[in-house]
């Protein structure tokens, strides 16, 4: 018995040595797993990361195409109306599909309804004449044997001035700045084929002005440089004062820097015959186009212009020269006053000037060609009772020095176009914005070298709507 005693501990010494490499066999295997478990986790991990930056990437991506989309579709609204309104669209794309990326379209103009009762002291301005529809002196009857026919007064109504424009402007990275600009309105004369007032009125568009500018730059058609158009009073009338002031549109290129401005514009010489006082015939032989110059000084007091013109004058193989100045402005008298005037001389400025009233030049008897001094202006008043109601008073007046010097001159040659004058008093209420309705009441008169006078007395009315 007490040997046995001792084969018991080293029996258990053994098996705790056998057992014991196992023992650490088995946590280096499970510590292996857990280890592959966990690089499998982190994997697993990372692939997740990696799949929500592409999502997050794909989203923003989304969401970018989105924004944009939605901003052209907010610039159609826009341009069509109100969106949510429930009105059909006809506009699903931008207007200036041909124009330059960022082009910005813009389209104005008004509706005007003119109605007038003229009476003419020496008889009837002629049917379908422009003196019709509005103020032209050159139109004034004046009987050739003095004698004043017994005229009844007469009515004209029309829309012809009503008119619209369109625009399309633009800049470029560089920040060069252009601008196409187009404009018309119905004073194109009827057509007996196609309507009259007869029955339905037809007028013709009429190109009033079409130019590009680049800048400083101006290529096409629009107000001579030679004009002064911001002078200009509020008319009832499609001008008023149209003895005294220039007025030309004609193709040019020009070129403005600052309150200076200088252009190269169509030439067109004006020529009567001193032998007949034949009207104004146009000789379309120039070679040098019309220079033109202008400086316009601008505060809170108004403007001060100051404008040169030089010209060739042409017809046939016959050509003189002509040069003239023109000076005009406005000046405000407090919020509610203001003074417009206009004061134009100088030889060759018959074209310019009312509407060509008086020739350019005068061929005389020996064949020679001769310019013709002539001179104008207006000066008008106008006062603003309320912001919705105002008047103007004006009045305006052109003369030419018909030179009885000239050889040839003679019995025919009295019916030359002396003078022309004419005031104007009008009252304009504007019941809403771009709402104007107008009365005008005016005198003209046209004067010939042999004193023979014919008057026009005019009440003018008109609606004219802007947009």
């Amino acid at each position: 018995m007490t040997r046995r005693r001792p084969i018991r501990p080293l029996a258990a010494a053994l098996t705790l040595a056998l057992i014991a490499p196992g023992v650490a066999f088995g946590q280096t295997a499970k510590e292996r797993e857990l280890e592959a478990r966990i690089a499998q986790l982190e994997a697993q991990v990372q692939a997740l990361l990696q799949g929500q930056q592409q999502t997050q990437a794909t989203v923003e991506q989304t969401q970018a195409s989105v924004a944009a989309t939605q901003t052209q579709l907010d610039e159609v609204r826009v341009a069509q109306g109100a969106p949510g309104d429930g009105k059909p669209r006809i506009q699903s794309a931008p207007i200036l599909t041909g124009g330059n990326p960022g082009s910005v379209f813009s389209y104005g103009g008004f509706i005007k309804l003119d109605a007038m009762t003229t009476d003419t002291s020496d008889g009837a301005i002629a049917e379908g004449s422009a003196g019709r529809l509005f103020y032209v002196p050159a139109t004034i009857p004046v009987v050739a044997n003095g004698a004043e026919p017994d005229t009844d007064p007469y009515t004209d109504f029309h829309a012809a001035f009503s008119r619209f424009w369109l625009a399309a402007d633009w800049t470029s990275e560089g920040g060069d700045k252009f601008r196409g600009f187009i404009e018309a309105d119905m004073f194109g004369g009827g057509s007996a084929n196609l309507g009259n007032e007869v029955a339905t009125n037809t007028h013709g568009v009429t190109l009033r002005h079409a130019y590009v500018t680049w800048n400083k730059w101006l290529a096409g058609q629009t107000w001579s440089n030679f004009q002064d158009v911001a002078a200009l009073p509020e008319a009832v009338d499609f001008v008023g004062v149209t003895e005294g002031t220039t007025f030309v549109r004609q193709a040019q290129v020009r070129y403005t820097s600052g309150p200076f401005s200088i252009a190269l514009e169509n030439p067109l010489t004006t020529v009567s015959s001193v032998d007949t006082a034949a009207r104004n015939s146009a000789g379309g032989s120039n070679l040098m186009p019309d220079v033109t110059a202008r400086w316009v000084g601008k505060g809170d007091w108004g403007h001060f212009s100051v404008a040169g013109l030089l010209r060739q004058l042409k017809s046939g193989d016959e050509s003189t020269s002509g040069a003239a100045v023109s000076l005009s402005g406005r000046f405000n008298l407090g919020d509610s006053d203001d003074i417009r005037w206009m004061a134009n001389y100088g030889s060759g400025i018959g074209r310019y000037l009312a509407f060509g009233l008086g020739a350019d030049a005068v061929l005389d008897a020996n064949g020679e060609l001769h310019s013709q001094t002539g001179a104008g202006g207006f000066v008008a008043w106008r006062h603003a009772f309320t912001p919705q109601l105002r008047s103007n008073l004006m009045y305006s007046v052109a003369e030419f020095d018909n030179d009885r010097g000239l050889a040839g001159w003679g019995p025919g040659s009295w019916a030359a176009i002396e003078r022309a004058q004419s005031f104007h008093a009008n009252l304009i209420y504007s019941p809403f914005p771009k709402l104007d309705i107008g009365a005008e009441v005016s005198w003209g008169e046209r004067a010939l070298e042999d004193d023979r006078k014919g008057d026009l007395k005019r009440i003018h009315t008109t609606v004219k709507y802007s947009f």
